[in-house]
């Protein structure tokens, strides 16, 4: 999985990421994203853009703010 990404870094993000890289801002693994999202269970909403899904990482700064700033 390697190391989460930090607040700080997600705010540099651009407006849309793969779901992969969202998970790695909530430090877990891609295998544990796809099935919350697919159980429509990721903590954050997810979208299916041309036939991926992605993350606004504005909803994911929102989270981690609210979650103490730093994936656990």
């Amino acid at each position: 999985m390697g190391e989460p990404a930090t607040l700080d870094e997600v705010r540099a993000w651009p407006a849309l990421v793969p779901l992969s890289q969202a998970a790695r801002a909530l430090g877990i693994g891609r295998t544990t994203a796809f099935t919350l999202a697919a159980r429509g269970r990721f903590p954050v909403p997810v979208l299916r853009i041309l036939g991926g899904q992605k993350v606004r990482t504005a909803d994911l700064i929102h989270f981690l703010e609210a979650d103490g700033g730093e994936p656990s």
